[in-house]
C-alpha cells in the first residue's frame, strides 16, 4: 500500500524559505515522477511542480518558477520541495504524489489516489 507522508511545514514571514519533505513507502519510488501540490482554504487542489524519476527534470507552475525547487533522493525514497521568497499566496497545505507519467501529474490531480495527510506551510505578511 502506498503511503506519501509529507512534513517540513509551519510559520515564516513573507520573505523566508522553508524546505518540506516527502517520504514514500509501499512503491518502487525510483520508478515514479513525483509531483507537488496545494490546497489553500476554500480552493481547489493546484499543481506546484513535478520531478522525473531519476531527478534530472523538473517542471512548475508559473505562480512558483523562479522560486520553488524540487529535488529527489531514491536512496531514502524522499522528495523535496524548496520554497523561497515565499508570499501570503503560498499559503496552504502541500501534498505530495506519485505518477509514472511525468507530463501528466499537472493535470492529475483529481485523479490520482493516495493522498497522505499533507503538511501546513503558512506565510504571513
Amino acid at each position: 500500500q502506498v503511503q506519501l507522508v509529507e512534513s517540513g511545514g509551519g510559520l515564516v514571514q513573507a520573505g523566508g524559505s522553508l524546505r518540506l519533505s516527502c517520504a514514500a513507502s509501499g512503491m518502487t519510488f525510483s520508478a515514479y515522477a513525483m509531483g507537488w501540490f496545494r490546497q489553500a482554504p476554500g480552493k481547489e487542489r493546484e499543481f506546484v511542480g513535478a520531478i522525473n524519476w531519476g531527478g534530472d527534470h523538473t517542471y512548475y507552475a508559473d505562480s512558483v518558477k523562479g522560486r520553488f525547487n524540487i529535488s529527489r533522493d531514491n536512496d531514502k525514497n524522499t522528495v523535496y520541495l524548496q520554497m523561497n521568497s515565499l508570499k501570503p499566496e503560498d499559503t496552504a497545505v502541500y501534498y505530495c504524489n506519485a505518477d509514472l507519467i511525468f507530463g501528466r501529474l499537472s493535470t492529475s490531480s483529481k485523479s490520482l489516489t493516495s493522498w497522505g495527510p499533507g503538511t501546513q506551510v503558512t506565510v504571513s505578511s
